[in-house]
């Protein structure tokens, strides 16, 4: 338990960061689908940019876990499953203005009607976990 509480602060702060950013805000990814303001662009596209520089140096360094574990990168294979899964995925996020991320921290502002999402994202991961296999490839 008392190792968790390490992970407990850094999702507090992490939280903190969304609400301040207004990453969180239902309005701001409005705007976003909108097209009528670039933050939740910015936002999004700096993410990217500190993924591949972070990729990058974990490969040119050959950086290792915390635990001295090597840090692997697999090719993922694509698709069509993949495109249709990014447009629900797309539109349930422009429906309810809240993405899987953030759901705690909306939650955790008192918007608590975000429940009813995030028992939704839980059951729409239960129902393609549960048919996956059934799915076309």
């Amino acid at each position: 338990m008392k190792n968790n509480i390490k992970y407990l602060l850094v999702g507090i702060a992490f939280g903190i960061v969304f609400v301040k950013a207004e990453v969180i805000s239902w309005f701001r990814i409005q705007e976003m689908f909108r097209l009528q303001s670039f933050h939740m662009f910015g936002v999004i596209g700096s993410a990217i940019a500190v993924g591949i520089l972070s990729v990058w140096l974990i490969k040119k360094f050959n950086i290792k876990t915390i635990n001295g574990e090597a840090i692997t990168f697999t090719p993922k294979t694509f698709n069509k499953g993949q495109i249709y899964g990014g447009l629900i995925f797309g539109f349930g996020w422009a429906i309810t203005g809240a993405c899987p991320g953030p759901l705690f921290a909306q939650i955790g502002t008192g918007a608590t009607v975000i429940s009813i999402t995030l028992i939704s994202a839980i059951a729409g991961t239960w129902v393609y976990g549960r048919f996956k296999d059934h799915l076309p490839h």
